[in-house]
């Protein structure tokens, strides 16, 4: 498993590492401060320092309810494929489309060559590692879902694009890793979209990760998984993060006939549903996910990212998933340790 990997870059972390996806509620001042400025009424300096607030209390906010592996909870981000767009020679954003329920985005166009020019997220990235001991995941939306959320009027075909992304995006990740981030999330939703095209995927990720040392996550939000295992594990990543606490596949059987070879981090809280969680619930989540792999290579999220809810809802649904990890570190046998 990849403890090791983190050990040698220097994190040390509990067994079932606590973590949050990536994305958080923006506090209500923030949210009115993103209308104004796309109305011309809010400089930009004045909006980053919003959000440069609104990271500080998500900092505070995870270091009190006990999470082990911090995100910087994007204030500065809308869609996460957009932001990247509008950050990329070669894009701009089209019309709106509807994401999910009454969710609607710009849906990024790619226009010309892709180029990367100055980093994304680094800036964000070392201000938050900055205010907090703990590690602070850096975050990078995939090449493949960079090239299957957007319109391609450039490329000559969709593998072409994607690589091309790939490529241009390995240099922000580059970025990141030069400037300190040891642990690195890949975000890849649509991983399972289209399950022909996984080899692609997998190239392209390559791409993306090549010669960097650090401890990777692919996040893969919801999807079928089980249409693309067992070939999610040849994805150059130390973990993968998978909703499949809630799934109705039998995971057990499936790791049965193809082991799992990487780290797991297990979505235990619902983010689509204003419900809390009760412990117990998130304990027995954990309770099955524990009879997928060794305690060792387990890590424990919400499904998603938390941006949907308010953030009285969001520090509730995490401080019942750090109480039932909690709990469920104190039933692991004395073995799991050593």
């Amino acid at each position: 498993m990849s403890r090791a990997t983190l050990q040698r870059l220097g994190v040390e972390l509990p067994l079932l590492p606590i973590t949050s996806v990536g994305s958080l509620p923006k506090p209500l001042e923030l949210v009115a401060a993103r209308a104004r400025f796309a109305r011309g009424a809010l400089s930009q300096r004045e909006l980053d320092e919003l959000a440069s607030e609104a990271i500080l209390f998500w900092l505070q906010r995870q270091e009190e309810l006990g999470l082990d592996v911090l995100v910087d909870g994007e204030m500065y981000r809308g869609d996460m494929v957009a932001y990247f767009a509008t950050a990329l020679d070669g894009m701009s954003l089209g019309g709106l489309v509807r994401s999910y329920g009454n969710r609607y985005y710009h849906k990024p166009v790619i226009t010309g060559a892709v180029r990367w020019q100055q980093p994304i997220t680094v800036g964000w990235w070392h201000f938050a590692q900055r205010h907090t001991r703990r590690p602070v995941k850096g975050i990078v939306t995939g090449p493949y879902t960079m090239m299957d959320w957007s319109f391609d009027e450039y490329y000559p075909s969709r593998r072409s694009a994607c690589l091309a992304l790939a490529t241009e995006l390995h240099k922000e990740v580059a970025a990141l890793v030069h400037a300190g981030a040891r642990i690195v999330q890949i975000d890849e939703p649509a991983l399972s979209a289209r399950p022909a095209e996984l080899p692609l995927a997998i190239e392209a990720n390559r791409i993306l990760t090549a010669g960097l040392d650090a401890y990777f996550i692919t996040h893969a939000c919801f999807g079928a998984f089980d249409t693309i295992y067992p070939g999610l594990l040849q994805l150059p990543t130390d973990n993968l993060d998978l909703a499949i606490s809630q799934s109705a596949v039998d995971w057990l059987a499936v790791f049965r006939r193809d082991p799992f070879d990487k780290d797991l981090s297990v979505g235990v809280l619902d983010v689509h549903t204003h419900a809390v969680e009760t412990v117990a619930d998130v304990r027995a989540r954990i309770r099955r996910s524990l009879d997928l792999v060794r305690p060792e290579a387990l890590w424990v999220g919400p499904d998603c990212g938390l941006k949907t809810r308010t953030v009285d809802e969001a520090t509730a649904k995490l401080r019942v998933m750090v109480e039932a990890v909690t709990a469920a570190r104190g039933e692991l046998p004395a073995s799991a340790s050593k």
